[in-house]
This record gives structure tokens, C-alpha cells and sequence, in this order.
């Protein structure tokens, strides 16, 4: 699917000088940042979850620990 992503003029420098000190095309580094947030917030996501379990599962251990 084609988009068109509206940049500032500084934004399109940044954009452009990442672009040059990864050999790759513009587009490219744009779409690998969106790809890399994604997974990024996948993974805070999933540790958050785990986080919830451990927290539920051992509420009285972790209670006791804070007396």
C-alpha cells in the first residue's frame, strides 16, 4: 500500500542524513522505524503481561517483602 508521510524540513533532514549513514533509501529507514516501534511496544506489552502474572501469582510473598 503507498502513503504519503508529511514531514517537517528538519524531519526530512534527520530522515536524509540516517538514510546516508545507513546506505539505504529514505523510505527504507522510515519503514524499518515504524517496524521497529511496533515491535518494540509488542515486546513492553508482553513484559507488562508477564509483570501482571508474577504480581497475581505471588501477591502474598511480594506483600509480606514489603512489610
Amino acid at each position: 500500500m503507498a502513503m504519503t508521510l508529511r514531514l517537517t524540513e528538519e524531519e526530512t533532514e534527520i530522515l536524509r542524513r540516517q538514510a546516508e549513514r545507513e546506505h539505504r533509501s529514505m523510505q527504507e529507514v522510515a519503514r524499518l522505524a515504524i517496524l521497529e516501534r511496533a515491535e518494540s511496544s509488542d515486546r513492553d506489552q508482553h513484559v507488562r503481561g508477564l509483570a501482571r502474572v508474577v504480581k497475581e501469582r505471588h501477591a502474598e510473598l511480594l506483600a509480606r517483602l514489603a512489610e
